[in-house]
This record gives structure tokens, sequence and C-alpha cells, in this order.
């Protein structure tokens, strides 16, 4: 089973807010999911993020893969630093 963190869209037409997810890479977009782990908002000013980081940093050392918009947002808030300087520290 791949697992993935990626976004589930909730809202109204034209005003998106996206839950943060670990799902199964199988599921749709909108479909079941392990554990919601932070939220996004884009159309607030200014723009809500909100990460469970230990949560998150815990589902990426047991493998699971963030779609390219979770992680842009996660490296943004320094967790695939941490995760890096973890792994090749050694």
């Amino acid at each position: 089973m791949s697992v993935k963190i990626r976004m589930h869209r909730a809202g109204a037409k034209r005003k998106p807010f996206y839950k943060i997810v670990v799902a199964d890479s199988r599921m749709p977009r909108d479909g079941r999911f392990i554990e919601e782990v932070g939220y996004y908002n884009p159309v607030s000013t200014p723009k809500q993020l909100k990460l469970d980081e230990d949560k998150i940093y815990e589902w990426l050392k047991k493998g699971a893969q963030p779609s390219d918009t979770v992680k842009s947002l996660i490296s943004g808030a320094g967790i695939l630093k941490k995760l890096h300087d973890e792994k090749y520290s050694k």
C-alpha cells in the first residue's frame, strides 16, 4: 500500500478550503483518508496554514510521499529540512 500526503478539497463553489490528509494513493481525491494532519485556506487574507508537524514528520519517516503542492507547503515550514538533517547527519 502506497501512502500519500495530499490535499482534500472542501468548502463551497469558488471558496475552496483544503484539509491536508494522509491517504492511500488508490483512493480518490476527496475519498477516504487515514488521518488529517493540517489545513490550508488560500482564500483568506492572509492565507491560513496549520500543520501538525509531529504527525507529518512521523508519516514521512514511515515512507509517505507528499504531493507537489503539499511538498512546497511543508518545506516552507521546515519539516523536510528536519527530515533531511536526521537522515544524513550520521
